[in-house]
Protein backbone atom coordinates (compact mmCIF):
# COMPACT_ATOMS: atom_id res chain seq x y z
CA UNK A 1 0.00 0.00 0.00
CA UNK A 2 1.39 3.22 -0.90
CA UNK A 3 2.50 5.83 2.56
CA UNK A 4 -0.35 6.77 3.57
CA UNK A 5 1.69 9.77 4.78
CA UNK A 6 2.08 10.74 1.23
CA UNK A 7 -1.45 10.92 -0.06
CA UNK A 8 -2.97 14.37 -1.02
CA UNK A 9 -6.08 14.10 -2.07
CA UNK A 10 -6.13 17.38 -4.19
CA UNK A 11 -3.62 15.53 -6.77
CA UNK A 12 -6.23 12.30 -7.55
CA UNK A 13 -9.13 14.95 -8.10
CA UNK A 14 -10.39 15.15 -11.90
CA UNK A 15 -12.51 18.29 -12.83
CA UNK A 16 -14.99 16.73 -12.66
CA UNK A 17 -14.67 16.03 -8.98
CA UNK A 18 -13.03 19.50 -8.18
CA UNK A 19 -16.61 21.06 -8.92
CA UNK A 20 -18.20 18.29 -6.70
CA UNK A 21 -15.75 19.23 -4.02
CA UNK A 22 -16.45 23.01 -4.45
CA UNK A 23 -20.18 23.02 -4.50
CA UNK A 24 -20.37 20.42 -0.90
CA UNK A 25 -18.00 22.84 0.54
CA UNK A 26 -20.28 26.03 -1.06
CA UNK A 27 -22.88 24.00 1.64
CA UNK A 28 -21.20 23.17 4.31
CA UNK A 29 -20.15 27.16 4.46
CA UNK A 30 -23.57 28.37 4.42
CA UNK A 31 -24.29 25.59 7.20
CA UNK A 32 -21.75 27.20 9.44
CA UNK A 33 -22.57 30.54 8.44
CA UNK A 34 -26.13 30.23 9.19
CA UNK A 35 -26.17 27.66 12.38
CA UNK A 36 -23.75 28.66 15.17
CA UNK A 37 -26.12 27.42 18.19
CA UNK A 38 -26.75 23.91 18.98
CA UNK A 39 -30.84 24.79 18.43
CA UNK A 40 -30.14 26.49 14.99
CA UNK A 41 -27.95 23.06 13.74
CA UNK A 42 -30.77 20.88 15.12
CA UNK A 43 -33.83 22.57 13.15
CA UNK A 44 -32.18 23.52 10.36
CA UNK A 45 -30.56 20.03 9.83
CA UNK A 46 -34.34 18.76 11.04
CA UNK A 47 -35.87 20.05 8.47
CA UNK A 48 -33.21 18.83 5.39
CA UNK A 49 -34.36 15.41 6.56
CA UNK A 50 -37.92 16.09 7.13
CA UNK A 51 -37.17 17.29 3.35
CA UNK A 52 -35.71 14.13 2.38
CA UNK A 53 -38.25 11.93 3.83
CA UNK A 54 -37.26 11.07 7.16
CA UNK A 55 -40.23 10.98 9.60
CA UNK A 56 -40.70 11.89 13.77
CA UNK A 57 -40.07 8.67 15.52
CA UNK A 58 -42.68 10.18 17.78
CA UNK A 59 -45.20 10.84 15.47
CA UNK A 60 -44.79 6.85 14.00
CA UNK A 61 -45.47 5.28 17.41
CA UNK A 62 -48.11 7.79 18.51
CA UNK A 63 -49.99 6.55 15.40
CA UNK A 64 -49.20 3.02 16.15
CA UNK A 65 -47.50 2.36 12.57
CA UNK A 66 -45.17 -0.54 12.35
CA UNK A 67 -41.46 0.48 11.42
CA UNK A 68 -39.81 -1.71 8.65
CA UNK A 69 -36.63 -1.81 6.54
CA UNK A 70 -36.00 1.37 4.48
CA UNK A 71 -37.86 3.79 6.54
CA UNK A 72 -35.71 6.84 7.39
CA UNK A 73 -36.75 8.14 10.97
CA UNK A 74 -35.45 11.10 13.17
CA UNK A 75 -35.60 11.56 17.26
CA UNK A 76 -35.31 15.35 18.24
CA UNK A 77 -33.77 15.59 21.52
CA UNK A 78 -34.99 19.02 23.39
CA UNK A 79 -33.92 20.80 19.58
CA UNK A 80 -30.43 20.33 20.57
CA UNK A 81 -29.82 17.17 19.61
CA UNK A 82 -30.98 14.84 17.76
CA UNK A 83 -30.36 10.82 16.07
CA UNK A 84 -31.39 9.88 12.39
CA UNK A 85 -31.97 5.87 11.56
CA UNK A 86 -32.37 4.50 8.30
CA UNK A 87 -33.27 0.93 9.04
CA UNK A 88 -31.45 -2.01 7.76
CA UNK A 89 -32.64 -5.89 6.12
CA UNK A 90 -31.40 -7.18 9.70
CA UNK A 91 -32.74 -7.34 13.54
CA UNK A 92 -31.48 -4.02 15.37
CA UNK A 93 -29.98 -6.87 17.71
CA UNK A 94 -27.51 -7.75 14.97
CA UNK A 95 -26.25 -4.02 15.70
CA UNK A 96 -26.07 -1.21 13.72
CA UNK A 97 -23.77 1.45 11.82
CA UNK A 98 -23.03 4.18 14.39
CA UNK A 99 -21.44 7.54 13.35
CA UNK A 100 -21.74 10.32 16.38
CA UNK A 101 -20.42 13.71 16.76
CA UNK A 102 -21.16 16.89 18.68
CA UNK A 103 -22.71 20.69 17.55
CA UNK A 104 -21.87 22.38 20.65
CA UNK A 105 -18.90 24.78 20.12
CA UNK A 106 -16.70 27.16 22.77
CA UNK A 107 -18.04 30.41 23.25
CA UNK A 108 -19.48 32.63 25.72
CA UNK A 109 -23.02 32.57 27.49
CA UNK A 110 -24.82 35.21 29.23
CA UNK A 111 -25.02 34.80 33.02
CA UNK A 112 -28.62 34.38 34.33
CA UNK A 113 -28.00 38.35 35.56
CA UNK A 114 -26.23 39.66 32.83
CA UNK A 115 -27.19 43.27 32.34
CA UNK A 116 -25.18 45.96 33.99
CA UNK A 117 -23.84 49.65 33.79
CA UNK A 118 -20.89 50.75 34.48
CA UNK A 119 -18.42 54.15 32.89
CA UNK A 120 -21.54 55.14 30.59
CA UNK A 121 -21.72 51.76 29.18
CA UNK A 122 -23.96 49.18 29.26
CA UNK A 123 -22.67 45.46 29.49
CA UNK A 124 -23.47 41.99 29.77
CA UNK A 125 -21.81 39.57 32.10
CA UNK A 126 -20.91 36.21 30.19
CA UNK A 127 -19.60 32.47 31.49
CA UNK A 128 -17.16 30.88 29.04
CA UNK A 129 -18.33 27.56 27.12
CA UNK A 130 -15.52 25.15 26.38
CA UNK A 131 -11.90 25.69 26.54
CA UNK A 132 -10.74 28.63 24.88
CA UNK A 133 -7.51 31.13 24.90
CA UNK A 134 -9.50 34.42 26.19
CA UNK A 135 -7.39 36.38 24.71
CA UNK A 136 -8.10 35.33 21.25
CA UNK A 137 -11.89 37.01 22.14
CA UNK A 138 -11.72 40.35 22.63
CA UNK A 139 -11.72 43.00 20.28
CA UNK A 140 -13.56 40.20 17.58
CA UNK A 141 -17.15 41.31 16.17
CA UNK A 142 -19.27 39.26 18.30
CA UNK A 143 -23.27 38.05 17.51
CA UNK A 144 -25.68 36.99 19.69
CA UNK A 145 -27.93 34.15 19.49
CA UNK A 146 -30.44 32.53 21.59
CA UNK A 147 -33.55 32.03 22.57
CA UNK A 148 -35.83 33.60 25.01
CA UNK A 149 -38.84 31.58 27.10
CA UNK A 150 -41.19 34.20 28.66
CA UNK A 151 -43.09 32.91 31.37
CA UNK A 152 -46.23 31.95 29.37
CA UNK A 153 -44.36 29.84 27.53
CA UNK A 154 -44.11 31.48 24.66
CA UNK A 155 -40.60 31.17 23.01
CA UNK A 156 -38.58 33.85 20.84
CA UNK A 157 -35.73 33.15 18.64
CA UNK A 158 -33.28 35.94 18.64
CA UNK A 159 -30.32 36.67 16.06
CA UNK A 160 -28.45 40.17 16.35
CA UNK A 161 -25.47 40.71 14.61
CA UNK A 162 -25.34 38.61 11.91
CA UNK A 163 -27.28 41.00 9.03
CA UNK A 164 -25.38 44.09 7.91
CA UNK A 165 -27.60 46.45 9.02
CA UNK A 166 -27.42 44.62 12.32
CA UNK A 167 -25.13 46.22 15.10
CA UNK A 168 -22.06 43.73 16.63
CA UNK A 169 -21.05 43.33 20.22
CA UNK A 170 -17.22 42.85 21.41
CA UNK A 171 -15.65 42.29 24.55
CA UNK A 172 -12.65 45.29 25.13
CA UNK A 173 -9.37 45.16 25.40
CA UNK A 174 -6.42 47.20 27.41
CA UNK A 175 -4.68 49.60 25.06
CA UNK A 176 -0.79 48.74 24.31
CA UNK A 177 0.08 52.20 26.10
CA UNK A 178 -1.53 50.71 29.23
CA UNK A 179 -0.27 47.00 29.05
CA UNK A 180 2.61 46.87 31.17
CA UNK A 181 1.35 45.11 33.87
CA UNK A 182 -1.05 42.66 31.75
CA UNK A 183 1.46 42.12 29.19
CA UNK A 184 4.06 40.31 32.08
CA UNK A 185 0.96 38.45 32.76
CA UNK A 186 0.74 34.35 31.73
CA UNK A 187 -1.37 33.99 28.72
CA UNK A 188 -4.18 32.50 30.51
CA UNK A 189 -4.25 35.10 33.09
CA UNK A 190 -3.72 38.09 30.59
CA UNK A 191 -7.72 38.24 29.56
CA UNK A 192 -9.82 36.73 33.07
CA UNK A 193 -13.14 34.97 32.76
CA UNK A 194 -15.12 38.22 34.65
CA UNK A 195 -13.20 40.04 32.49
CA UNK A 196 -15.33 38.75 29.46
CA UNK A 197 -17.97 41.88 29.53
CA UNK A 198 -20.09 42.27 26.55
CA UNK A 199 -19.84 45.74 25.40
CA UNK A 200 -23.78 46.63 24.00
CA UNK A 201 -24.32 50.26 24.39
CA UNK A 202 -23.88 53.91 25.64
CA UNK A 203 -26.73 56.17 24.95
CA UNK A 204 -28.23 57.52 28.12
CA UNK A 205 -32.45 57.77 28.48
CA UNK A 206 -33.92 59.69 31.18
CA UNK A 207 -36.00 57.92 33.29
CA UNK A 208 -38.18 58.32 36.47
CA UNK A 209 -35.90 56.67 38.31
CA UNK A 210 -32.32 57.64 37.24
CA UNK A 211 -31.69 60.77 35.40
CA UNK A 212 -29.53 58.95 32.65
CA UNK A 213 -29.49 55.31 32.24
CA UNK A 214 -27.96 53.83 29.49
CA UNK A 215 -28.80 50.12 30.78
CA UNK A 216 -32.64 51.18 30.98
CA UNK A 217 -32.00 52.41 27.34
CA UNK A 218 -31.08 48.79 26.03
CA UNK A 219 -33.71 47.33 28.40
CA UNK A 220 -36.39 49.33 26.27
CA UNK A 221 -34.78 48.48 22.95
CA UNK A 222 -34.82 44.90 23.94
CA UNK A 223 -38.48 45.36 24.77
CA UNK A 224 -39.61 46.70 21.72
CA UNK A 225 -37.21 44.68 19.09
CA UNK A 226 -38.17 41.53 21.35
CA UNK A 227 -40.76 41.35 23.90
CA UNK A 228 -38.76 40.54 26.56
CA UNK A 229 -38.07 42.48 30.26
CA UNK A 230 -34.87 42.09 32.22
CA UNK A 231 -36.10 39.18 34.64
CA UNK A 232 -36.75 36.97 31.43
CA UNK A 233 -33.02 36.84 31.12
CA UNK A 234 -33.35 33.77 33.81
CA UNK A 235 -35.18 31.70 31.57
CA UNK A 236 -33.09 32.77 28.36
CA UNK A 237 -29.93 31.23 26.54
CA UNK A 238 -27.74 33.65 24.65
CA UNK A 239 -24.91 32.53 23.48
CA UNK A 240 -21.87 35.39 21.94
CA UNK A 241 -20.46 33.40 19.00
CA UNK A 242 -18.32 35.54 15.93
CA UNK A 243 -20.57 37.23 13.85
CA UNK A 244 -19.90 36.95 9.98
CA UNK A 245 -20.11 34.19 7.17
CA UNK A 246 -17.19 31.95 7.21
CA UNK A 247 -15.32 32.62 4.13
CA UNK A 248 -12.73 30.68 1.77
CA UNK A 249 -8.94 30.79 2.75
CA UNK A 250 -6.12 30.90 0.68
CA UNK A 251 -4.89 32.39 -2.65
CA UNK A 252 -6.10 28.87 -3.86
CA UNK A 253 -9.09 28.63 -2.33
CA UNK A 254 -8.67 25.45 -1.20
CA UNK A 255 -9.37 26.26 2.49
CA UNK A 256 -12.43 27.41 4.63
CA UNK A 257 -12.32 29.54 7.59
CA UNK A 258 -15.00 30.11 9.95
CA UNK A 259 -16.42 29.61 13.41
CA UNK A 260 -17.40 26.26 14.41
CA UNK A 261 -15.30 23.49 12.41
CA UNK A 262 -15.18 21.56 15.61
CA UNK A 263 -17.46 19.40 15.55
CA UNK A 264 -20.01 21.02 13.03
CA UNK A 265 -17.54 19.78 10.25
CA UNK A 266 -18.33 16.15 11.37
CA UNK A 267 -21.65 16.70 12.04
CA UNK A 268 -22.47 17.98 8.38
CA UNK A 269 -20.62 15.61 6.64
CA UNK A 270 -22.32 13.13 8.96
CA UNK A 271 -25.53 14.39 7.78
CA UNK A 272 -24.60 14.83 4.24
CA UNK A 273 -23.21 11.06 3.96
CA UNK A 274 -26.82 8.99 5.93
CA UNK A 275 -28.92 11.44 3.33
CA UNK A 276 -27.76 8.82 0.57
CA UNK A 277 -27.99 5.84 2.60
CA UNK A 278 -30.18 2.93 1.53
CA UNK A 279 -30.70 -0.78 0.79
CA UNK A 280 -28.71 -1.10 3.74
CA UNK A 281 -28.48 -4.30 5.79
CA UNK A 282 -27.75 -2.84 9.04
CA UNK A 283 -29.58 -0.03 10.48
CA UNK A 284 -27.19 3.19 10.25
CA UNK A 285 -27.24 5.66 12.72
CA UNK A 286 -26.28 9.65 12.54
CA UNK A 287 -26.29 10.77 15.97
CA UNK A 288 -25.53 14.40 16.54
CA UNK A 289 -25.53 15.55 20.22
CA UNK A 290 -24.61 18.69 22.13
CA UNK A 291 -22.25 19.19 25.90
CA UNK A 292 -19.44 17.42 24.26
CA UNK A 293 -17.18 20.54 25.05
CA UNK A 294 -18.17 20.45 28.67
CA UNK A 295 -17.98 16.90 29.15
CA UNK A 296 -20.79 15.24 27.57
CA UNK A 297 -23.17 16.16 30.93
CA UNK A 298 -26.97 16.71 30.65
CA UNK A 299 -29.56 15.94 29.06
CA UNK A 300 -28.99 16.42 25.51
CA UNK A 301 -25.04 15.29 25.78
CA UNK A 302 -24.07 11.82 24.70
CA UNK A 303 -24.58 10.41 28.23
CA UNK A 304 -27.84 10.79 28.65
CA UNK A 305 -30.10 7.97 27.82
CA UNK A 306 -31.73 9.82 25.19
CA UNK A 307 -29.57 7.40 22.19
CA UNK A 308 -30.70 3.87 24.47
CA UNK A 309 -34.27 4.92 24.99
CA UNK A 310 -34.93 5.71 21.51
CA UNK A 311 -33.23 2.16 20.12
CA UNK A 312 -35.16 0.80 22.59
CA UNK A 313 -38.55 2.39 20.80
CA UNK A 314 -37.39 1.28 18.07
CA UNK A 315 -37.20 -2.36 18.72
CA UNK A 316 -40.08 -2.48 20.89
CA UNK A 317 -41.73 -1.37 17.75
CA UNK A 318 -40.79 -3.72 15.51
CA UNK A 319 -40.50 -6.63 17.80
CA UNK A 320 -41.48 -8.32 20.99
CA UNK A 321 -38.87 -6.27 23.37
CA UNK A 322 -36.84 -7.33 26.10
CA UNK A 323 -33.55 -5.41 27.87
CA UNK A 324 -31.29 -8.29 26.31
CA UNK A 325 -32.24 -7.10 22.67
CA UNK A 326 -31.50 -3.76 23.46
CA UNK A 327 -28.45 -4.92 24.68
CA UNK A 328 -27.39 -6.82 22.19
CA UNK A 329 -28.11 -4.14 19.99
CA UNK A 330 -25.96 -1.68 21.27
CA UNK A 331 -22.91 -4.25 21.79
CA UNK A 332 -23.04 -5.46 18.25
CA UNK A 333 -22.33 -2.51 16.77
CA UNK A 334 -19.63 -0.48 15.34
CA UNK A 335 -18.78 3.53 15.52
CA UNK A 336 -17.19 6.18 14.25
CA UNK A 337 -16.92 8.78 16.99
CA UNK A 338 -16.54 12.01 13.95
CA UNK A 339 -14.37 14.24 15.73
CA UNK A 340 -11.64 16.80 14.41
CA UNK A 341 -8.39 16.88 15.28
CA UNK A 342 -5.40 19.03 15.66
CA UNK A 343 -3.90 19.88 11.87
CA UNK A 344 0.07 20.07 11.66
CA UNK A 345 0.71 23.89 11.34
CA UNK A 346 4.31 24.75 10.37
CA UNK A 347 4.34 28.26 12.36
CA UNK A 348 4.45 25.68 16.10
CA UNK A 349 5.44 22.70 14.80
CA UNK A 350 7.73 21.61 18.27
CA UNK A 351 4.34 20.90 19.87
CA UNK A 352 3.63 18.19 16.71
CA UNK A 353 5.30 15.27 16.38
CA UNK A 354 5.48 15.12 12.40
CA UNK A 355 5.47 11.06 11.51
CA UNK A 356 1.90 10.97 13.33
CA UNK A 357 0.20 14.16 12.70
CA UNK A 358 -2.81 15.12 10.56
CA UNK A 359 -1.92 16.90 7.40
CA UNK A 360 -4.25 19.51 5.20
CA UNK A 361 -5.16 17.47 1.94
CA UNK A 362 -4.57 14.35 3.18
CA UNK A 363 -8.08 13.18 3.79
CA UNK A 364 -9.94 12.04 6.79
CA UNK A 365 -7.62 11.40 9.72
CA UNK A 366 -8.07 8.30 11.67
CA UNK A 367 -6.83 8.28 15.53
CA UNK A 368 -6.54 5.22 17.00
CA UNK A 369 -7.04 6.62 20.18
CA UNK A 370 -7.23 10.29 21.52
CA UNK A 371 -7.01 11.47 25.29
CA UNK A 372 -4.27 13.11 27.22
CA UNK A 373 -0.32 12.91 28.93
CA UNK A 374 -0.78 8.53 28.85
CA UNK A 375 -4.17 8.32 27.11
CA UNK A 376 -6.35 9.48 29.95
CA UNK A 377 -9.77 9.00 28.89
CA UNK A 378 -9.08 7.83 26.12
CA UNK A 379 -10.59 5.01 23.62
CA UNK A 380 -8.30 2.89 22.22
CA UNK A 381 -9.91 1.57 19.32
CA UNK A 382 -9.28 -2.07 18.75
CA UNK A 383 -6.78 -3.22 15.64
CA UNK A 384 -9.08 -5.36 14.68
CA UNK A 385 -11.57 -2.77 13.42
CA UNK A 386 -8.91 -0.73 12.70
CA UNK A 387 -8.35 -3.01 9.89
CA UNK A 388 -11.73 -2.99 8.37
CA UNK A 389 -11.74 0.24 8.64
CA UNK A 390 -8.08 0.70 6.54
CA UNK A 391 -9.84 -2.07 4.08
CA UNK A 392 -13.45 0.38 3.31
CA UNK A 393 -11.60 3.50 2.72
CA UNK A 394 -8.65 1.33 0.39
CA UNK A 395 -11.84 -0.51 -1.28
CA UNK A 396 -13.13 2.36 -1.87
CA UNK A 397 -10.60 4.78 -3.43
CA UNK A 398 -11.10 7.01 -0.05
CA UNK A 399 -7.89 9.12 0.88
CA UNK A 400 -7.36 8.68 4.65
CA UNK A 401 -4.51 9.32 7.00
CA UNK A 402 -3.75 8.73 10.65
CA UNK A 403 -3.12 11.10 13.52
CA UNK A 404 -2.84 12.03 17.32
CA UNK A 405 -3.46 15.19 18.77
CA UNK A 406 0.09 16.32 19.30
CA UNK A 407 2.99 15.50 21.25
CA UNK A 408 2.53 13.35 24.55
CA UNK A 409 3.22 15.85 26.86
CA UNK A 410 2.19 19.04 25.03
CA UNK A 411 -1.22 17.99 25.92
CA UNK A 412 -4.49 16.45 24.11
CA UNK A 413 -8.38 15.87 23.60
CA UNK A 414 -11.48 13.95 24.07
CA UNK A 415 -14.43 12.96 22.04
CA UNK A 416 -17.70 10.94 23.22
CA UNK A 417 -15.84 7.18 21.54
CA UNK A 418 -15.45 6.65 25.30
CA UNK A 419 -18.89 6.59 26.06
CA UNK A 420 -20.33 4.44 23.11
CA UNK A 421 -17.47 1.85 24.19
CA UNK A 422 -19.10 1.32 27.46
CA UNK A 423 -21.60 -0.75 25.52
CA UNK A 424 -18.68 -3.09 24.60
CA UNK A 425 -19.21 -1.40 20.83
CA UNK A 426 -15.95 -0.99 18.44
CA UNK A 427 -15.29 2.10 18.76
CA UNK A 428 -12.64 4.67 16.70
CA UNK A 429 -12.25 7.94 16.10
CA UNK A 430 -12.25 9.59 12.85
CA UNK A 431 -12.55 13.32 11.32
CA UNK A 432 -11.66 16.87 9.92
CA UNK A 433 -7.70 18.14 10.57
CA UNK A 434 -8.13 22.16 11.71
CA UNK A 435 -6.22 24.39 12.43
CA UNK A 436 -6.35 27.41 14.92
CA UNK A 437 -9.00 25.10 17.03
CA UNK A 438 -11.38 26.47 19.90
CA UNK A 439 -10.51 30.26 18.14
CA UNK A 440 -13.11 32.52 16.77
CA UNK A 441 -12.03 31.39 13.24
CA UNK A 442 -10.87 27.83 12.56
CA UNK A 443 -9.42 26.64 9.54
CA UNK A 444 -10.02 23.44 7.61
CA UNK A 445 -8.85 22.08 3.84
CA UNK A 446 -11.77 21.55 1.69
CA UNK A 447 -10.21 18.09 0.64
CA UNK A 448 -10.35 16.70 3.32
CA UNK A 449 -13.81 17.80 4.28
CA UNK A 450 -15.10 16.17 1.16
CA UNK A 451 -12.71 12.94 1.66
CA UNK A 452 -14.76 12.80 5.43
CA UNK A 453 -17.82 12.60 3.96
CA UNK A 454 -17.04 10.09 1.53
CA UNK A 455 -15.77 8.00 4.30
CA UNK A 456 -18.84 8.07 6.21
CA UNK A 457 -21.17 7.24 3.15
CA UNK A 458 -19.09 4.05 2.66
CA UNK A 459 -18.88 3.07 6.26
CA UNK A 460 -22.36 3.14 6.71
CA UNK A 461 -22.79 1.13 3.82
CA UNK A 462 -20.40 -1.64 4.22
CA UNK A 463 -19.24 -1.56 7.80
Amino acid sequence: MENIKNKNAWLKYTDEDLKEVEDFAGKYEDFISNSKTERECTTFLIAEAKDKGYEDLNDILKEDRKIKAGDKLYVNNMGKAFAMFVIGDSSLTDGMNILGSHIDCPRSDLKQNPLYEDGNFALFKTHYYGGIKKYQWVTTPLALHGVVVLKNGEKINVVIGEDESDPVFCFTDLPIHLSATQMGKKANEIVEGEDLNLLIGNIPCETEKYKYSVKDRVLNILKEKIGMEEEDFVSSEFEAVPAGRARDLGMDKSMIMGYGHDDRVCAYAGFSAIIHAENLKKTAVNLIVDKEEIGSVGATSMNSLFFENAVAEIINNMEEYNDLKLRRALANSKMISADVTAAFDPTFANVFEKNNSAYFGRGIAISKYTGARGKRGANDANPEFIAEIRRMMDDNGVTYQTAELGKVDQGGGGTISYILAAYNVHVLDAGVAVLSMHSPCEIISKADLFETYRAFKVFFKEA
